[in-house]
């Protein structure tokens, strides 16, 4: 007497073989489609998130470039727009910055290249980040006696004290070659010497050696040659604390000398 297959032993086990096999070619083919789904998916929060401290680095990169340009003011920074200067790429990213001189605003912008992952980091009242500048109120750098002695206000626009120890300075000039002979600061002196441009710095030796800046103080500083400097520009005037913080003054931004006062 013949067994029906279905009561078969063999039968039943080829069956749930048939059927195993059917499922997991199933599940195969389902991780086979998620998998590359789930990689393109961490992708994006990668490339996004490293975006992101690319555009941090842009709002880094706009701070130190402008204090080592000795910009202080709004007209100046609007050269951060310049072709050459707005856009740095690191590694497979770069930044883009923007600068608004209306609003006062910093704008970057990273993005990693190949992917469409971008981020922005926008900094409101941008000048104070610098902490020190020159007084938006008062007018700008010029010369107060002759192209001898120039004047300028600074302003600490930060919430603690700064302290001021030492000074460099550079700046062009036709021969013959000039020498500050004196700085005040404050109405005090603070310097009484013979420094040539682009000497290493040297300590304030008048007036306690030191100069403080209060938050929000402003206090005007005087610069004296020993005379009248010929075709003098580009003067670059950098104060130090005494832990060797720098604060670049860039006096002529725009390389033609100063005005009169």
């Amino acid at each position: 007497m013949k067994t029906s297959f279905l009561r078969n032993d063999k039968g039943i086990s080829v069956l749930f073989l048939i059927i195993a096999l059917l499922l997991l070619t199933a599940v195969g083919y389902v991780l086979t489609y998620l998998i590359p789904t789930k990689q393109k998916s961490v992708i994006f929060p990668i490339h996004s998130a490293q975006s992101f401290y690319i555009a941090q680095a842009g709002v880094e990169y706009a701070i130190r470039y402008s204090s080592d340009q000795g910009w202080r003011t709004a007209a100046d920074f609007v050269r951060l727009n310049n072709p050459g200067v707005n856009q740095r790429n690191l590694g497979r990213g770069r930044f883009t910055i923007l600068y608004d001189a209306t609003a006062d605003r910093l704008t970057s912008t990273g993005e990693i290249t190949g992917s469409d992952a971008r981020r922005t980091v926008r900094v409101d009242n941008f000048t104070p980040f610098l902490r020190l500048i020159f007084d938006p109120s008062s007018p700008s750098p010029c010369w107060a006696t002759g192209t001898r002695r120039a004047g300028f206000l600074i302003k600490n626009v930060r919430g603690e004290n700064v302290m001021l120890t030492a000074f460099s300075a550079s700046w062009t000039q036709g021969p013959p070659a000039r020498r500050i002979q004196r700085m005040d600061m404050a109405g005090v002196q603070k310097f009484a010497g013979n420094y040539l441009s682009g000497r290493p710095p040297v300590n304030f030796n008048r007036g306690g050696s030191q100069q403080t800046l209060l938050p929000n103080g402003i206090i005007p500083v005087t610069v004296e040659w020993n005379n009248n400097l010929s075709m003098g520009a580009n003067i670059l005037i950098t104060f130090y604390t005494a832990s060797g913080k720098s604060y670049p003054f860039n006096l002529d931004t725009q390389g033609d000398g100063l005005p009169t006062c």
